[in-house]
């Protein structure tokens, strides 16, 4: 509407027929982006229509008041490997494959990876499928424990 038709209507000058009187306020969101600034930096409270639920991001630990990697607590790393010694009482060695892209040449190249495994009841053997889970330290290099026998060496 134009400043001619404003004044055509009968509504004073930078007004429009449907303002309220300069006294009442009315629950308009601003039109533009810039009034939204203009409206922020003036210090009254402006709602842009966006969704006030919880905040994003890592979930505080209440306890100690550090911020957790995992959002849900207890769990644990899993790894499926291959027994490839069983020597010491109540552990055994399991070999971890991955593989991983080669940085340079863009080949796959495939990594293993030993851990040291808690066998509690001296189950596996050389050979066997096993499938670990992350736990507390058991002793020195022991990080791992036996979480159940895939398949069974042939």
């Amino acid at each position: 509407m134009t400043e001619e038709e404003r004044n055509q209507n009968g509504a004073p000058e930078g007004t429009t027929p449907g303002d309220t009187p300069e006294g009442a306020t009315e629950d308009r969101p601003p039109e533009t982006p810039q009034d939204l600034i203009d409206g922020a930096e003036s210090g009254e409270t402006v709602e842009a229509g966006l969704d006030l639920g919880p905040a994003k991001g890592p979930a505080l630990d209440q306890d100690e008041g550090q911020i957790q990697t995992d959002t849900e607590r207890n769990r644990r790393k899993e790894r499926v490997g291959l027994v490839v010694s069983d020597a010491p009482e109540k552990t055994v060695t399991v070999s971890v494959e991955a593989l991983v892209r080669h940085p340079k040449y863009k080949k796959r190249v495939r990594r293993s990876k030993k851990f040291m495994v808690h066998d509690e009841a001296n189950e596996a053997r050389v050979g066997d499928t096993v499938r670990i889970i992350e736990t507390r330290p058991i002793s020195a290099r022991k990080r791992w424990r036996l979480a159940n026998i895939v398949s069974r060496a042939e």
